[in-house]
C-alpha cells in the first residue's frame, strides 16, 4: 500500500477534525494557565529578572517607578502570562504535533522534528544574545544622553513593554538562517542569489534595526550587525543543505537513446 492510499485512508470528517482541533486548544489553554498561576507566584522575582540589566546600568539606588496605581498589577500579570506560555511550550508544540502528525508523509516527519528544535534553539539563542549582550550596552548607551541635567526615572510598564519587544525581535531575527536555509531546500533560492542580494539584504538590516529598535544607532547597529553575520551563514547553510542542481541532459544522450 502506497503512502498515498495511507492517507486517504486516515483522513477525517472536517467536523471530526474541528473537534479535535478545539480539544487540542483546550489543553493548550488550560496548560498556559497553570503555567500562569506558577509564574504568578515568582512574580517579583520574574520581573526583577528582566528588569536586572537596566537596574545594573542605572547603578546603584537607581530603580524603576510606576505612574498609576494599577501599572504594578498588570507589568506583574503580563510577565506571568509570559512566563506561563515558556512552561506550557512544549506541551503546546507537542499538540500541534499531534494535530498535524497525522496528515504528514514519513519523510516530511523527520524533517519537520529538527526543524522545529532548531527554531527553538536559535530563537532562544537571539533572545539570550538581547538580554546579555545587548540590553547592558544598549541602557547605558540611552542612560547616557540624559546627562546630568535629568535624572532616568522608568516605568515599570514602559521598561516591561520595551524589554518584550526587543526579546522577540532578536528571538526572530535569529531564525534568518534557518528560514534561508528551508527556502534553498526548497528550491526558491540559490547560493548565488543570496550572494547578489548582499547589498540589498544590507539595507533591509538597517530598516529592521531601526524600526525594531529604540531610536539610537547603538541598539540599531547591534541589531544589523548579528543580521549580516547571520545573512553569510545562511549563505555557507544553503551551499551545504540547499537543494542540489538537477544534472542537464546531454543533447547526444537523447539522440541515443531514440
Amino acid at each position: 500500500m502506497t503512502e498515498e492510499n495511507m492517507a486517504e485512508e486516515k483522513q477525517m470528517p472536517l467536523t471530526e477534525h474541528l473537534e479535535e482541533l478545539r480539544s487540542r486548544l483546550i489543553v493548550c489553554v488550560v496548560t498556559v494557565l497553570v503555567g500562569f498561576f506558577v509564574s504568578y507566584g515568582f512574580k517579583e522575582q520574574l520581573f526583577a529578572l528582566v528588569a536586572r540589566p537596566l537596574n545594573i546600568a542605572m547603578g546603584e539606588g537607581g530603580k524603576l517607578i510606576f505612574t498609576s496605581l494599577t501599572e504594578p498589577f498588570i507589568a506583574y500579570l503580563k510577565i506571568s502570562f509570559f512566563g506561563g506560555i515558556i512552561i506550557a511550550l512544549p506541551v503546546i508544540l507537542y499538540e500541534i504535533w499531534a494535530f498535524v502528525a497525522p496528515g504528514l508523509y514519513s519523510k516530511e516527519k523527520k524533517v519537520i522534528f529538527p526543524l522545529v528544535f532548531l527554531g527553538c534553539l536559535f530563537f532562544a539563542g537571539g533572545a539570550s544574545f538581547g538580554y546579555f549582550i545587548v540590553f547592558p550596552m544598549g541602557f547605558k548607551v540611552l542612560l547616557a544622553f540624559g546627562g546630568d541635567v535629568a535624572d532616568a526615572l522608568p516605568s515599570m510598564k514602559e521598561y516591561l513593554g520595551l524589554a518584550t519587544k526587543l526579546l522577540i525581535a532578536f528571538g526572530v531575527v535569529f531564525e534568518l538562517p534557518l528560514f534561508i536555509v528551508t527556502f534553498s531546500r526548497m528550491g526558491m533560492v540559490t547560493p548565488q542569489m543570496l550572494r547578489k542580494g548582499r547589498k540589498y539584504a544590507l539595507v533591509i538590516f538597517v530598516i529592521c534595526g531601526a524600526i525594531l529598535t529604540p531610536p539610537d544607532p547603538f541598539s540599531q547597529l547591534m541589531m544589523a550587525a548579528p543580521l549580516v553575520i547571520l545573512y553569510e551563514i545562511s549563505i555557507i547553510g544553503a551551499v551545504i543543505f540547499g537543494k542540489k542542481p538537477e544534472p542537464e541532459t546531454d543533447v547526444d544522450d537523447i539522440d541515443d537513446i531514440d
